[in-house]
């Protein structure tokens, strides 16, 4: 985003940016306070974050946890946001995330995920991206 562009706090992409701001500082009262109370969470493929986690409480303490916890929390963990682009409730992000996984391997993915956020809180979201990466980086011995 450049300096001549201006996004609301509590428009859907405001809210959109301001969750992965957090996700990058590790701000969970923040990530927390992003989503709908019965906000959904979908991520394609056959992996323990696979699935539709259902209500914030799954997302944040079911898909967020269980993606976190397959990574080295004594390694670099990273996240940066390339492109953002809204219409209406609708905003699709992409965006790089980086890290070591507790298997030793690397794991650099490019996601895109699209989120609905309606009265300032995200009320879903649908992420893609490399289920087959993310498995041999993080699950596979």
């Amino acid at each position: 985003m450049t300096t001549t562009e201006r996004t609301e706090p509590d428009e859907p992409r405001g809210v959109v940016l301001r969750y992965f701001e957090a996700l990058a500082a590790g701000d969970q009262e923040t990530i927390w306070n992003c989503w709908a109370e019965d906000g959904t969470c979908w991520y394609g493929g056959d992996l323990p974050i696979s699935g539709t986690w259902q209500g914030r409480d799954q997302v944040v303490n079911g898909f967020l946890a269980t993606a976190f916890a397959h990574l080295d929390p004594d390694r670099e963990i990273g996240l940066k946001v390339t492109n953002v682009f809204g219409e209406g409730e609708q905003v699709l992000v992409e965006w790089d995330s980086w890290a070591t996984g507790k298997t030793g391997r690397p794991y650099h993915e490019q996601n895109i995920g699209v989120f609905v956020v309606r009265d300032g809180k995200i009320v879903s979201m649908r992420e893609y991206a490399d289920t087959q990466h993310w498995e041999r980086a993080l699950v596979a011995p």
